[in-house]
């Protein structure tokens, strides 16, 4: 029996999040809530001119994020064992610190937190940890044009904001796997390792850190 509601994949940019929830949903029979990154307009300006379309994209995002969000929570599907999503909403602060600075991120949190405590809250988080190279072969691996320019610092520095949240917010779960190790796409075993360490332990409040 799956004793959570409501899990989320989280990681940086190329962990595999989507990867592994859509595997998930599909064999435990599972809602699944997917990020709709690829319909934002801003994203490729962004890539090619990060200064000028920042402080756009992450707003847009974080309107398009608590949009989806709640009307997919609060849809209730009685034929599905539970819920797994590719992202959550406190993303949306954790990249806009990563690409603002000064007043637009002041302005920007203001913002998110008069949204964030409207929306339901994970009863898990997954966090795929991979070390930045790793990271950048799977951009390059799955070819999207606009992925092209990310660099490992700016990957570093979205890695360094997942772990700066999850010390300033304890009271939630997360569950942070390093995967570096691993091939849960191409391995099965791989998978059944993590789905294990997923399902099958109890985890406290705060960080509970997996290497396998």
């Amino acid at each position: 029996m799956i004793k959570y509601n409501y899990i989320v994949i989280e990681g940086n940019i190329g962990a595999g999040k989507t990867t592994l929830a859509t595997k998930i949903a599909n064999d435990f029979n599972a809602k699944l809530i997917l990020e709709r990154f690829a319909d934002n307009a801003f994203l490729p300006k962004f890539y090619a001119d990060p200064e000028r379309y920042a402080f756009p994209l992450e707003l847009s995002f974080l309107a398009d994020r608590y949009k989806q969000l709640k009307e997919e929570l609060m849809k209730q599907d009685m034929f599905r064992t539970f819920t797994i999503a590719d992202y959550y909403f406190t993303k949306s602060l954790i990249f806009a610190a990563a690409t603002l600075s000064g007043d637009e991120f002041n302005l920007y949190r203001q913002i998110f937190y008069i949204i964030y405590g409207m929306l339901p809250r994970p009863d898990l988080y997954v966090y795929l940890h991979l070390e930045p190279d790793r990271l950048i072969y799977n951009i390059q691996k799955r070819g999207r044009e606009y992925e092209k320019s990310i660099s490992g610092e700016y990957l570093k520095k979205i890695q360094d904001n997942y772990f700066l949240f999850f010390r300033q917010n304890p009271e939630n779960k997360y569950l942070i796997m390093d995967i570096n190790n691993l091939d849960f796409v191409e391995n099965e075993e791989h998978y059944t390792m993590i789905i294990d360490r997923i399902f099958n332990y109890e985890y406290p409040s705060g960080m509970n850190k997996i290497v396998f």
